[in-house]
């Protein structure tokens, strides 16, 4: 009793190729949602989406420094975390300027994407520098409010 049906195939019936494509990397709706994120959202300018990236990353950053520092205990551990959140912010910044000067070395302005170029890079990095260090302090604001926290 041999049977024709088989569950796994090898892709293009080769055995030698493989391939990463899962029902749920392939989706629309996953397509669809990456293509909404900041940095390939088409249409917007490279400083734009770094203030996007940076205002999200700086903001949530605060939390984890203010609860889980070692100032946590005392009455300033609000400041102690934004200014964690601001020096991670920082060194962040660096790493994507760093990024940036290692593979963009050639301004090649023939990309349909902007985000693609040195200098295009170079304004997402400043962009999340601005946006990073506004998302700490407005999360700073947020907590000596008492909205958060």
């Amino acid at each position: 009793m041999e049977s024709n049906f088989e569950a796994i195939k090898p892709f293009n019936n080769d055995p030698f190729l493989g391939h990463l494509a899962t029902p749920v990397s392939t989706s629309t709706l996953t397509k669809d949602y990456l293509g909404n994120l900041p940095a390939y959202r088409r249409g917007v300018s490279p400083l734009l989406r770094g203030v996007e990236v940076g205002l999200a990353h700086g903001f949530l950053l605060l939390g984890p420094f203010y609860k889980l520092g070692p100032l946590r205990t005392t009455e300033y551990a609000d400041l102690a975390g934004c200014f964690g959140a601001c020096g991670l912010v920082v060194i962040l910044t660096a790493c994507l300027s760093i990024y940036g000067s290692v593979s963009f070395q050639v301004d090649d302005s023939s990309n349909a994407d902007p985000l693609q170029s040195a200098n295009g890079w170079s304004q997402f990095s400043a962009g999340f520098l601005t946006g990073g260090l506004s998302g700490a302090v407005f999360a700073l604001i947020l907590l000596q409010t008492g909205f958060y926290g």
